[in-house]
């Protein structure tokens, strides 16, 4: 396993006296990126139901998309000829490529595991695939990310510990390959695997802060197990990450979930939730969930969130929200993915200020109780 030079910078700038909660930048080749971030999802090159124009409007300053997806279709090779995956997305800044372990671990029967890889059948028109550390990074590549994640093996929930530490095993193995074929400027991130298993994450934790990797991500999280236990394997998990490298939660989460995290020592986030649950008519504010097809809402003046700038708030009632959804209009979830992903921008960007006034665990209490009312 050869050294290689930093791919991305992370310059961390304050540690909040009260927690473990940091603030500090990322330097990619494609701009920098403030933390804590979160990250919208474009799974197969696009954010549900919003152009690159609007997603730069919430805040957004990095992407993330699949790995998987986009060998699937339209391949790897397709998005490098049409000119790398910033150009194919029209985005500008960083993106971030989950490396597609979890998505081929969550077709439980149409896949064989080794040592080696993963073998499975393509959801979209059944055919049979490969996948392994170094087509991981081989597609990375050339994709064109700026941060490219292992592949990893992400344990289901619940199991046998004997799985969870097997899963732990080969992620730690695939780590090395992935590091061992990298070649070209994407920086690459380790995943800790290891499940409800404290002992393991650490372990693994441990192991892979040896390895010269650009960053560390905490994956195997938010797959069912609840906030007690994805709690106790983030806050086990992030002592032992190196502190001059991004750490990145994988997958998570609600507001809560971010907070709590933050709290913790996690820079990264990504979910699909807040457009997801935009698309299902509910909206994210300071003042907890709206969900937009109640009846309340039918002739109600009032915005999503009177705090919030987004177009949705400052032209649209939420009475007319709601008629756009019961109409089946697609401004509806154009207009509340908007304001859901420019709300979650906003929540990073207030616990970055919290961070460097420390007085973060102040902040955080406040804002979930707010959000409780």
């Amino acid at each position: 396993m050869s050294a290689q030079p930093p791919r991305v910078q992370f310059i961390l700038e304050h540690v909040d006296a009260g927690t473990g909660a940091r603030a500090g930048t990322i330097r990619t080749a494609h701009g920098d990126v403030r933390t804590p971030v979160f990250m919208p999802v474009g799974t197969q090159g696009s954010v549900k139901a919003l152009v690159p124009s609007l997603l730069a409007r919430t805040g957004a300053t990095m992407l993330l998309s699949n790995t998987y997806h986009l060998t699937l279709r339209p391949g790897e090779r397709a998005v490098s000829n049409l000119g790398g995956l910033h150009k194919f997305m029209a985005w500008d800044g960083p993106i971030l490529t989950d490396s597609g372990g979890f998505q081929v671990f969550s077709l439980a029967r149409l896949r064989k595991v080794t040592d080696g890889g993963v073998r499975f059948r393509s959801h979209v028109d059944g055919t049979e695939l490969f996948l392994g550390p170094e087509r991981a990074v081989e597609i990375q590549e050339t994709l064109g990310s700026d941060i490219m994640m292992c592949f990893d093996e992400c344990a289901p929930y619940p199991c046998e510990r004997d799985v969870a530490e097997r899963a732990m095993e080969r992620t730690v193995d695939w780590a090395g390959k992935c590091l061992d074929v990298r070649s070209g400027p994407n920086a690459l991130f380790g995943i800790v695997q290891g499940g409800t298993h404290p002992d393991l994450r650490v372990k693994c934790a441990q192991t892979l802060a040896q390895m010269p990797f650009d960053g560390y991500a905490i994956g195997g999280v938010s797959v069912g197990e609840g906030p007690l236990l994805m709690d106790e394997a983030v806050a086990c998990t992030a002592p032992e990450l190196p502190e001059g490298k991004p750490r990145y939660l994988m997958g998570v989460g609600t507001p809560e979930d971010l907070l709590r995290s933050v709290g913790q020592g996690v820079d990264m986030f990504d979910c699909v939730m807040p457009t997801r649950n935009a698309r299902g008519a509910c909206a994210f504010t300071w003042r907890g969930k709206v969900r937009l097809r109640n009846a309340a809402h039918a002739e109600s003046v009032l915005p999503l969130d009177e705090t919030c700038e987004c177009e949705a708030c400052r032209l649209f009632s939420r009475g007319a929200l709601r008629h756009f959804f019961m109409a089946g209009e697609m401004a509806a979830s154009i207009l509340v993915s908007l304001h859901n992903l420019t709300f979650y921008q906003a929540l990073m960007r207030s616990a970055r200020q919290a961070i460097f006034d420390d007085r973060f665990e102040e902040f955080r209490a406040e804002t979930l109780a707010r959000m409780a009312g």
